[in-house]
């Protein structure tokens, strides 16, 4: 059972996922109304440590003093993100309780001979420059007990959004997209379902230049390709049975390109393979929603609630159930992430393991995060 929490604490959390658009970054309050958001702010990334991490992510080589200065600066850029937030909203170090911090995942392998996942952001730097207890590394003990480390924030929306007697799913459509299936009788599970914008952030990247796909424009331009969605779909991970978490070592830029090889794309435009990636993350996900429930409520939150196409087509996909964002449970769909891990530096200061292993496939609930004190 979960301590009660002392009432007033204020908790920051930073989230940056496999798009790279930004470091988001969110002020949330414990209350007696919950956990509740207060202020929020999604800072840019410097491009050329974007183009860094970027790097080291598709290469999957880095040297070793590249890597330390790649985490230092991360660290840094979170450190500035935090202080600037306190700045613009009037708030002292002295009033935050802690800093939750993701980190930067470089690489996440749950299912080798030797699991591991790395992410980078220097907890000691963070606690540091900003002068507040910094809580990280939170993913590392759930695969110590057998865990896929991941997906982390259904205990969260187990936490914040279950509604007694009601079926719900949150869809969370970052870098990769995840599902919390949360039932009516408290039961909660969760996954990645596979791709949400990396894909098609890559091809627009590429094609473009731009780093995403705003409002979906560029895939308005295209139609769908039967056969190459036919092609993406058939990998493997969509029909492995969870628990499964997957990254952007999976389904990247050579990957897309390995699968365009297979197929004569050359009377195909730019345009009709983007909207066919846009598919593809459509119907991977409403698939494994479907799975779960006929007919609930679906609540969409990260950076895909803003793509008015992604969102139609869950929608024509999904015509029993009702979609809408986390808006309408309070809570900024863009900012949901962050103040997951601002709720998770709570637990881990109040001592409560995070009822993850129904999630995960871990042994056992752990206590997640190391604490770092400035």
């Amino acid at each position: 059972m979960l301590s009660k929490p002392v009432i007033g604490n204020y908790y920051i959390g930073i989230m940056s996922g496999t798009s790279l658009d930004g470091i988001d970054v969110a002020i949330a309050q414990r209350t007696e109304h919950g956990f509740v958001q207060i202020a929020a702010a999604a800072p840019a990334l410097d491009n050329n440590l974007r183009q860094q991490i970027l790097t080291i992510c598709q290469d999957k080589k880095v040297e070793l003093q590249t890597l330390g200065e790649v985490d230092f600066q991360f660290a840094c850029a979170c450190a500035q993100a935090v202080n600037q937030l306190l700045e613009d909203n009037q708030f002292s170090a002295a009033q935050i309780e802690a800093i939750g911090s993701h980190g930067q995942t470089i690489f996440h392998s749950p299912g080798g001979a030797f699991p591991f996942t790395q992410q980078i952001g220097d907890a000691n730097l963070i606690a540091a420059k900003t002068g507040v207890t910094c809580v990280a590394d939170f993913r590392r003990m759930d695969m110590a007990y057998g865990g896929q480390g991941a997906p982390l924030v259904p205990a969260f929306h187990q936490a914040l959004f279950a509604k007694a007697g009601e079926n719900r799913v949150i869809l969370n459509i970052g870098g990769i997209a995840n599902i919390t299936v949360l039932e009516s009788d408290n039961q909660v599970s969760g996954y990645d379902t596979g791709p949400g914008n990396t894909l098609m952030d890559a091809w627009s990247e590429k094609i473009n230049g731009q780093s995403y796909d705003k409002n979906g424009e560029f895939a308005y331009q295209g139609k769908v390709l039967p056969d190459l969605l036919k092609l993406l779909l058939s990998e493997q991970y969509f029909t492995q049975s969870p628990p499964k978490s997957t990254g952007r070592e999976k389904f990247n830029l050579q990957w897309l390109t390995q699968q365009l090889a297979q197929l004569d794309s050359g009377s195909n435009s730019n345009a009709d393979i983007q909207r066919t990636l846009l598919e593809l993350s459509a119907v991977s996900i409403s698939e494994q929603i479907q799975a779960h429930s006929n007919a609930c409520p679906v609540f969409v939150c990260g950076g895909g609630a803003l793509n008015p196409l992604l969102m139609r087509r869950l929608q024509a996909l999904m015509p029993n159930h009702r979609i809408s964002d986390t808006a309408a449970l309070n809570i900024d769909p863009m900012f949901v992430e962050a103040i997951a891990f601002a709720w998770l530096a709570e637990q881990r200061l109040l001592g409560n393991t995070i009822p993850l292993k129904t999630v995960t496939g871990a042994r056992r609930n752990a206590l997640l995060g190391c604490v770092y004190r400035p």
